[in-house]
């Protein structure tokens, strides 16, 4: 063979090599392994590979069929879902409606869970399997948005799953879905490894394995990539958004975002709120946090326009709001305020505080594009109004286990719309929290306003489109204007990848394998 074929050859099973295994190095913790322990886009990520829902959303946040082929209204309180045959789980065993009634069961069973699926399954007071392949939902009254609640659950197998925890799925043994790819190891905090699920019933992916790999430090991240130790990476770390971009043997796929980042109080405590004190460091007898005007100071001192240039390197957008310019519930007439430290201050002075107070505020330092660094910002920009304030950042894994224990005064956390309305967000963040019902399952502030839960019930009862945006709108002016979370921005979802693959970016920034395919 000539020297220029033997090349050539090696060129085409080096491209074969590849094309076997994909190497993915992702940026935040999976927390869990069970699809229904703790709803976060990581793990939601991470489950999507090996488990199926009823409907995906695509790349835009547009519902699809996927599990379940058709839905419809029988009834004004009765949703009729006609699933998809011929699908089985990893183990052989068929997908049925009884699995579909067993997934619904287990969700409020889940002992322990920090962040409940609860909230897209509230509407549903009643099951009944029709046949085999047909399922119907009885619901609390009208309810238009159960489709889009449902794309967000993963279904289980009856067989299978009765009966086990958490920690089996953590262990591997009882990770098994009908999704693209079979989980093979899984090692928590570290890496995953997946093969294809060559029975599939979907498309079929282009990577036969999976190395999915947990690389929280950017640096690590970004060096992995340009080392040629990992194919793609996400949360590509701002600093090196140009270089990369820059890179002829490296390619960007980026999206604007449906993530927004907020600040979150302690609306529980009336009496003394456990990380703020006078300038002495003595207690205080009563939670400044409950004043309406020391919270309107604390978000009027934020300089988001700072945030996002100084901060984020402009891979952001400032918001006070939840969804972004132009989606389904964005408020147009709520602008984004200029940073008015005068203001701030005779807010504080008129709540009794004229001379301020000390706050620790808390936050992840490797979850979110620049978070710890967020959270430095922001504690400089109210140590300006007098509210001398510390910082207190720390892995994500231990982080969100305080947090979601109400241990905090005051914390940096998130919220990504996985759908293309902003009911889901709406009732989990700031709805008050009732286990029963489903609602504030993270609501880690325990922020509570009657008048704002009743117009968010009323709106996930209109069938009108237009009238139920209205009307989540409406609900959004409330929660702004009683400053129940302090929006800062809206994250840009950005991925960097070798030169040779593709990556479909998407708006509820889930990092999968099968949004990965050769060029």
């Amino acid at each position: 063979m000539k020297k220029t074929g033997m090349v050539a050859a090696a060129l085409l099973c080096a491209v074969g090599a590849q094309a076997q295994t994909l190497r993915m190095g992702v940026g935040a913790q999976i927390t869990s392994a069970d699809p229904h322990f703790h709803n976060i886009s990581p793990n939601n990520a991470f489950a999507s590979m090996i488990f199926d829902n009823l409907l995906e959303t695509d790349a835009n946040a547009r519902l699809i069929p996927m599990l379940a082929e058709s839905w419809r209204t029988v009834a004004p309180d009765v949703w009729e879902f006609k699933l998809r045959r011929g699908v089985r789980f990893h183990n052989g065993n068929d997908f049925t409606a009884e699995d579909v009634a067993f997934t619904l069961e287990r969700i409020p069973q889940v002992i322990n869970s920090p962040g409940s699926f609860r909230t897209y399954t509230q509407a549903i007071r009643g099951v009944e399997i029709v046949d085999s392949h047909t399922i119907r939902f009885r619901t609390n009254g009208p309810a238009p948005l159960v489709p889009t609640d449902l794309a967000q659950v993963p279904m289980l197998d009856r067989e299978t799953h009765t009966g086990v925890t958490t920690e089996a799925f953590n262990t591997g043994r009882a990770t098994i879905g009908t999704g693209p790819f079979r989980l093979t190891n899984f090692r928590s905090g570290d890496r995953a490894d997946l093969t294809r699920n060559d029975e599939y019933w979907g498309r079929r992916p282009a990577f036969q394995t999976i190395d999915y790999r947990i690389i929280t430090n950017d640096a690590g991240r970004t060096a992995s990539l340009l080392a040629g130790d990992v194919d793609l990476i996400d949360q590509v770390p701002t600093p090196d958004i140009e270089r990369l971009r820059r890179n002829d043997r490296l390619t960007l796929s980026e999206i604007d975002a449906m993530r927004y980042i907020y600040f979150a109080m302690d609306h529980m405590r009336t009496g003394p709120s456990p990380f703020i004190t006078d300038n002495e460091g003595r207690q205080l007898d009563r939670n400044p946090l409950k004043d309406v005007r020391v919270r309107r100071a604390l978000s009027l001192a934020i300089d988001r326009a700072a945030i996002v240039s100084r901060v984020m390197e402009g891979a952001a957008t400032a918001t006070v709001q939840v969804m972004p310019p132009g989606a389904i519930g964005f408020v147009p007439d709520l602008p984004v305020p200029r940073a008015d430290a005068d203001t701030a201050r005779s807010l504080l002075a008129e709540a009794g505080y004229p001379n301020g107070f000390r706050l620790t505020v808390h936050g992840p330092n490797d979850r979110y594009p620049n978070d710890a660094r967020i959270v430095q910002a922001v504690s400089q920009m109210w140590t300006r109004i007098g509210i001398r304030t510390q910082v207190d950042v720390s892995p994500y894994a231990s982080f969100i286990a305080r947090a979601s224990r109400q241990e905090y005064s005051a914390f940096l956390v998130s919220w990504g719309s996985s759908t293309g309305e902003p009911m889901a967000g709406l009732r989990s963040v700031a709805a008050s929290f009732d286990q029963a019902r489903g609602t504030g399952a993270v609501n880690r502030g325990r922020y509570s306003n009657p008048a704002f839960d009743a117009a968010l019930a009323a709106a996930a009862n209109e069938l009108d489109d237009a009238k139920r945006e209205a009307m989540l709108q409406d609900a959004t002016r409330m929660l702004i204007a009683d400053v129940g979370i302090i929006s800062t921005h809206l994250q840009k979802n950005i991925w960097a990848m070798r030169r040779g693959i593709a990556h479909e970016a998407r708006v509820d920034e889930r990092t999968r394998a099968q949004d990965v395919s050769l060029r």
